[in-house]
């Protein structure tokens, strides 16, 4: 699956905030991934990101 840095990923579970938007900080085997909501970033293997994934949203639209 192609994700790149700056994209917005809409996951299947919700953040404790309640947010279900993250922001793609960075991308490699693990991802750094900005909440929309709080601000807080995590890190996640690629794999579970990929899994758990509902959308994908590219800025400026989509390619």
């Amino acid at each position: 699956m192609d994700i790149r840095v700056g994209d917005i990923i809409e996951m299947k579970k919700k953040h404790p905030c309640g947010s279900f938007a993250w922001k793609v900080v960075r991308t490699g085997a693990d991802m750094r991934l900005e909440c929309r909501g709080c601000g807080r970033q995590i890190m996640m293997a690629r794999r579970q990101v990929e899994k758990g994934l509902k959308a994908l949203e590219r800025p400026g639209g989509s390619e």
